[in-house]
């Protein structure tokens, strides 16, 4: 301010314009962030004027509680508002109160601009080589003389350089510049992390209102948050989102557009309210932002989060400056209203208070809060406006176009600062606000104090005052050299852009939609796309829409209309007792109705070679129900039709889901997909034994077969020992005939033991030929083989003792009776292999499959059945 008016003899207040007593301690102390809230401050923002422009000694200090009324900043081009706008921050910085700034036009930047040791060197980087070059100086020549200029400034009232060294050393400046690299990244639509409160459906409603109306100004849809199917689609997706505790990004809600987790819009399902094609052209559009090359600017640094911004963990107060004055209209609107409604959502999350915890700053808000038309940022703004008082938060708002500014939303300030003015329309409106505010003003001596009003002078017009007053402004600490360069703020932002990286928390960015355009060269909205016209209403069911409250809860996929479905298709209710319930994922309790397809099918199992014709039944289940049915998910359940009610309940909310009901095909394809399905897989599994040529059974277990099977092969074991009798018999016969012969030969010495010898032979021969002969089975023979295995050996050892004596006479006794004995161990072998051989084609069972025909599958009934779930 080279040419500032000259300083008072003193910087320090001597009265109270308010006619308050100071307070050293404010009486409430919020604690937030770890810190005590400061208590009331004196802003000393110049000193007042007399009638001849001269400026007295008199301090205009505005009390820090008076800015939670709020404040209005009015002033033409080169009337010194901005100056104004710099030195009330610095002193809210200077006790303490952080700041957040929202700067289209680049000028708060200056902020950062502090130099304590009033050096030229310290100035010489940020001076206008234009300035210098209209003063006809060099470079370093005018950086010089804006050095002494500041410091003769500060001098005169009373501001030396530990002052400014405390502010600087004091506060955290920080430039944010979403969109851009050039100072700190602000992850704008990258993150949209889930609020940890949801209690607070007003301001979450807000917050998502400001995001999607930002978000769809960007790609050049005007939405109206009531009418509009994108506003509503994308507010219900994100609160969907939020209200599941999940955080949400925006690549993901440009995925879930075309394909939402979400079944219903209101009481219509999704499809009718707003059909798939007319989404993907939503998608495409927001696809272009990500498309963009010059897009991953926006989803870069830390994401928005008032409290970090307006202090440091430590409790350090922050100048958060917000610039836009790098956007278009359209994005700075985006980020305007994001900032905005963030930090509504913060300021509801605080204490009550009568202190100024933060003050947001909003220069140039002409363009934000227009008197006819509704901006995303006009909402906030006014919520802010209305509400913030209680919660310690002020709102100063800056303009040089009162005329372009909602007269009722500036009413609502208490603290009006009014500079010169370009035309008397502008007068005028800012006099109709004034008088609304309040309508004991003078609106006359306002306005003739207004329009003599010289540079930098101001008219101040304080909460319950009447009377107005006139100031001019000190000497701002900061150096006021204009908006700063792109390279300027990466320089004096670049020491900070480290820390700020090592907070952020960006989420990943998905890739584009497949399909999307190609990316444009710079970043501009896209062109409007047309509206689809509203989808027809769905069919009422029966039944009145109970629960309607409950259904239309954004995010749920419950609705009291049943979805439309393909016409002849049967409909059933599923009655809660039905035993199959649990099995299936029903609920008896369940307030909500899934759809699902009940089917029942005759099966004929027809096999000739298992001499077989079998009929069974085939009831089961398909459920939950996707876009694509699979009948090879069905669940076999045993049902009757005392478990389908053909009328729905007296209350029912019907849940929807991706199944395309409504298709005609859908139950045609099922009934065909569930004939190949039994056909591949319900055959009818049957014990055979191939060598007997038996089959077990349907309802016939594993262990009366295996016992068929052992009946069938003794039958068969004893037909074959039946066979051995002929060719053995002869054999016997001869051989017996020849050892009879043989004894009557024998020496009449041992006729007495030859007959003894004789009853032994044939009474051992005889046992065992002998029944073989007779007709007897197979188990006798062996029974009565091994029954008198011993005793022969016994006498036939006897008779091989006595031998030794009658050599001669019973050599050929012996032979004759050896070929006997080898005759029966042949007749033994046989037989045991026979038992052998038929034992172990009792026990060859094995499993054969009875498969089913097409012409065998018959479905009888195939019905849409609603569920009960929770």
């Amino acid at each position: 301010m080279p040419d500032g008016p000259t300083p008072p003899r003193s910087h320090r207040p001597n009265r109270r314009h308010d006619g308050r007593a100071d307070r050293s301690v404010a009486p409430d102390f919020a604690v937030c962030h770890g810190y005590r809230e400061p208590p009331m401050a004196d802003l000393a923002l110049g000193a007042d004027i007399d009638s001849s422009h001269h400026k007295t000694d008199t301090a205009t200090v505005v009390n820090s509680g008076d800015l939670t009324t709020h404040g209005v900043i009015v002033g033409m081009t080169g009337s010194g508002k901005t100056g104004l706008g710099v030195v009330l921050i610095e002193e809210c910085l200077s006790n303490n109160i952080p700041t957040l700034l929202i700067d289209p036009k680049g000028d708060l930047t200056n902020l950062c601009l502090m130099f304590p040791n009033m050096a030229a060197a310290d100035f010489q980087p940020w001076v206008n080589e234009g300035d210098a070059t209209k003063a006809g100086q060099s470079v370093a020549d005018f950086a010089a003389a804006q050095a002494k200029a500041w410091s003769d400034g500060l001098t005169g009232w009373g501001i030396g350089p530990e002052r400014i060294a405390k502010l600087v050393d004091g506060v955290d400046f920080t430039i944010y510049t979403p969109g851009s690299s050039a100072g700190i990244g602000l992850n704008i639509v990258g993150s949209l992390a889930a609020p940890p409160d949801m209690s607070d459906t007003e301001n979450i409603g807000d917050e998502i209102q400001g995001f999607v109306s930002g978000l769809l100004g960007l790609v050049g849809i005007d939405a109206d948050p009531l009418s509009s199917r994108e506003h509503i689609l994308l507010s219900n997706l994100i609160l969907n989102e939020w209200t599941n505790s999940r955080n949400l990004d925006l690549p993901s809600l440009v995925g879930m557009v075309q394909n939402p987790p979400i079944r219903k819009l209101g009481v219509f399902e999704l499809d009718q309210f707003f059909p798939p094609a007319d989404r993907t052209q939503l998608a495409m559009r927001l696809n272009g932002l990500l498309a963009s090359p010059s897009f991953g600017a926006w989803m870069s640094g830390p994401p928005i989060d008032i409290g970090a911004m307006l202090r440091t963990p430590e409790g350090t107060p922050r100048c958060a400056i917000v610039t836009t004055s790098h956007l278009s209209d359209q994005e700075r609107q985006f980020v305007s209203t994001l900032v905005l409604s963030q930090l509504v959502t913060w300021m509801r999350r605080q204490s009550g208070t009568t202190d100024l915890r933060a003050l947001l700053y909003m220069d140039e808000v002409a363009g934000y809060l227009p008197p006819t038309a509704a901006p995303p940022t006009k909402k906030p703004i006014m919520t802010l406006m209305k509400q913030a008082r209680a919660f310690g938060v002020g709102v100063v708002l800056a303009t040089q176009n009162p005329v372009d500014i909602d007269y009722k939303a500036i009413s609502n300030a208490g603290t009006w600062m009014i500079g010169r003015l370009q035309t008397d329309r502008d007068k005028q409106r800012l006099l109709d606000g004034m008088s609304a505010a309040s309508g004991g003003v003078d609106v006359k001596a306002v306005g003739d104090t207004i329009s003599g009003l010289a540079k930098r002078e101001f008219v101040l017009r304080r909460a319950g005052k009447d009377q107005p007053e006139v100031f001019t402004t000190r000497w701002a600490m900061s150096y006021l050299r204009g908006p700063l360069t792109r390279d300027q703020i990466a320089t004096l932002m670049d020491p900070r852009r480290g820390l700020a990286q090592n907070a952020q928390a960006t989420a990943p960015v998905a890739p584009p939609v497949a399909g999307t355009a190609p990316a444009r060269s710079s970043f501009a909205p896209p062109s409007g796309a047309a509206a689809a016209a509203p989808a027809p209403a769905p069919q009422p069911t029966p039944a009145g829409p109970a629960g309607a409250a409950a259904a239309m809860a954004p995010g749920s996929n419950d609705t009291p209309v049943m979805p439309e479905i393909a016409a002849g298709t049967g409909i059933r209710w599923a009655d809660p007792a039905s035993p199959w319930l649990p099995a299936i994922g029903g609920d008896a309790r369940g307030t909500a109705w899934e759809p699902a397809i009940v089917a029942r099918v005759t099966l004929r199992y027809d096999d000739t070679k298992a001499d077989l014709v079998h009929d069974g039944e085939y009831e089961a289940v398909i459920f939950p129900l996707g876009e694509q049915v699979d009948p090879t998910r069905a669940i076999a359940v045993d049902y009757d039709d005392r478990d389908l009610r053909d009328q729905p309940p007296a209350q029912v909310l019907y849940r929807l889901t991706g199944a395309p009901l409504k298709d005609r095909n859908l139950f045609a394809q099922v009934q065909r997909g569930l004939i190949d399905y039994l056909v591949r897989s319900q055959t009818l599994d049957l014990q055979v034994n191939r060598q007997l040529k038996l089959f077990s059974r349907p309802g016939e277990t594993a262990e009366q077969f295996a016992q068929r099977c052992a009946a069938a092969a003794n039958e068969a074991a004893d037909a074959d020992t039946a066979k051995l009798r002929d060719k053995y018999q002869a054999k016997t016969t001869a051989i017996q005939s020849q050892i009879q012969n043989a004894q009557d030969r024998a020496d009449v010495l041992r006729e007495q033991r030859r007959g003894s010898r004789s009853d032994e032979i044939l009474s051992t021969a005889g046992s065992i030929l002998g029944g073989l002969l007779g007709g007897r089975s197979r188990s006798s023979i062996l029974g009565k083989v091994f029954k008198s295995a011993g005793s022969v050996a016994t006498k036939h050892s006897r008779a091989a003792a006595q031998g030794e004596r009658l050599d001669a006479a019973e050599g050929k006794v012996d032979d004759l009776n050896q070929q006997l004995q080898e005759l029966e161990k042949e007749l033994t072998d046989e037989v045991t292999q026979i038992d052998t051989q038929w034992n172990q084609v009792a026990q060859d069972i094995t499993t054969t499959p009875i498969t089913l025909e097409r012409a065998d599958v018959n479905v009888t009934q195939l019905v849409l059945a609603w569920i009960p779930v929770p």
